[in-house]
């Protein structure tokens, strides 16, 4: 499917600093180190599209959009790959109470996505796949599970036949990801499109694989599976394999998904007898109005209203770059009143020219530094109040040129 176009870039010569990001398997920060020489291979979890693109949605692609131009940065030539989650309960739902079909829901709603990326100057990724497009490759995923013995049947009362759970308990790769005990899995699994109670689960927390077709849903030819729908955790796994391949660098997206998401999505990939990401790195909440910013709670703050109210989106982007990726927070009118002064006092201090090797130097190190883009805005303000180190560097002095390469952020107007 199409995705946007990306903003032209015109990178900085390549530095050999690597970036360091903070991986949530281990807890530590350390080099990424690509498995394919001279290529980092990225995958970021997709929208599912309805209620798009709150701040929350874009937190996440911005710190992996980040991600994307550090690396790029370090010379290394970067591979992403995003899905859309086109065939979801949480979709359905959303479509029939608004008395809509379900897949223009989905088109205008990715569309908007698609828009509101551009406006912020996201690089778009190589690979751009939906659901529904992927429902063949899905499916031989799943029947793969099923011939390797991991896939086994649930009854379906509302259904001609069985829904289809992948057991966990013949790999043991249940936590690898999240390190949770069974206890914080609970807490959260069954609000996250879990399902800890079914009967006929062999265990609690065997993810769904196939939903058998009920009346009034999508549905496809599984074969011996069924007609039906896929589950969620399944199609990242499908649409990473075929796009970037398995095990890829650095699986990106909020930390809501650290479980049961990116947890059970390596367990579907351990099941195919496959190790999935090398790393994971995730970004934090974004708040409102005291609570968590979420679909489910209504309360969101959306790009695309921001721009139409007259918001530069560059001033968006300064206001995700004032809190660290991995740090939760909350949205204000009084940050991006902040964010503007700012970006008003970097176009100024552009229009006088000069040249801050030093400055694009300690710009390149903190990005480098797990994305550290509150040290980064520091290093700025320096730059554009004068008060900024001048020492002699090597390396490119251009401070706009740097701010668009490493940071996204267009002082043109």
């Amino acid at each position: 499917m199409h995705s946007w176009t990306s903003p032209a870039l015109d990178p900085l010569p390549a530095s050999s600093l690597p970036l360091r990001l903070h991986d949530s398997r281990t807890g530590r920060i350390a080099p990424v180190a690509p498995l394919t020489p001279g290529t980092a291979r990225l995958y970021v979890c997709g929208i599912t599209p309805y209620d798009s693109t709150h701040l929350g949605h874009a937190a996440t692609y911005h710190a992996a959009d980040l991600m994307r131009r550090a690396l790029r940065d370090a010379g290394l030539a970067v591979e992403m790959a995003q899905n859309v989650t086109d065939v979801d309960d949480p979709l359905l739902e959303r479509a029939r109470r608004d008395g809509v079909d379900w897949r223009e829901l989905a088109a205008s709603q990715t569309a908007l996505f698609a828009s509101d990326m551009e406006a912020l100057r996201i690089v778009a990724p190589e690979t751009y796949r939906s659901v529904s497009e992927a429902m063949d490759d899905i499916i031989a995923l799943v029947l793969a599970l099923h011939e390797r013995g991991r896939a086994y049947p649930v009854d379906a009362e509302d259904a001609a036949g069985p829904d289809w759970y992948l057991d966990l308990s013949l790999d043991g790769a249940l936590g690898d990801v999240s390190g949770w005990t069974e206890q914080q899995m609970l807490e959260v699994f069954a609000e996250r499109g879990g399902d800890p109670d079914r009967a006929g689960k062999r265990g609690r927390f065997d993810p769904l694989l196939w939903r058998a077709e009920r009346a009034g849903e999508p549905a496809w030819d599984g074969g011996v599976l069924g007609r039906g729908r896929p589950g969620w955790h399944v199609e990242c796994v499908c649409i990473a394999e075929q796009s970037i391949g398995l095990p890829f660098d650095v699986q990106a997206g909020g930390s809501d998904l650290v479980f049961p998401h990116h947890d059970l999505g390596a367990a579907h990939a351990v099941g195919l007898g496959r190790p999935f990401a090398a790393s994971y790195a995730h970004s934090g909440m974004v708040g409102y109005q005291g609570e968590k910013m979420s679909k489910s709670l209504g309360n969101l703050v959306f790009v695309h209203r921001l721009v139409r109210d007259g918001v530069d989106p560059m001033a968006i982007r300064l206001v995700l770059m004032a809190h660290h990726y991995r740090s939760d927070w909350e949205w204000t009118d009084a940050e991006l009143d902040v964010a503007g002064e700012r970006l008003d006092r970097y176009r100024a201090a552009a229009a006088r020219g000069g040249s801050a090797p030093e400055t694009v130097a300690r710009l390149r190190a903190a990005l480098r530094d797990d994305l550290d883009t509150p040290s980064a805005l520091t290093v700025l303000d320096a730059w554009a109040d004068g008060t900024g180190a001048d020492a002699p560097a090597e390396g490119p002095g251009d401070v706009p040129a740097a701010l668009d390469a490493l940071f996204g952020i267009a002082l043109s107007r």
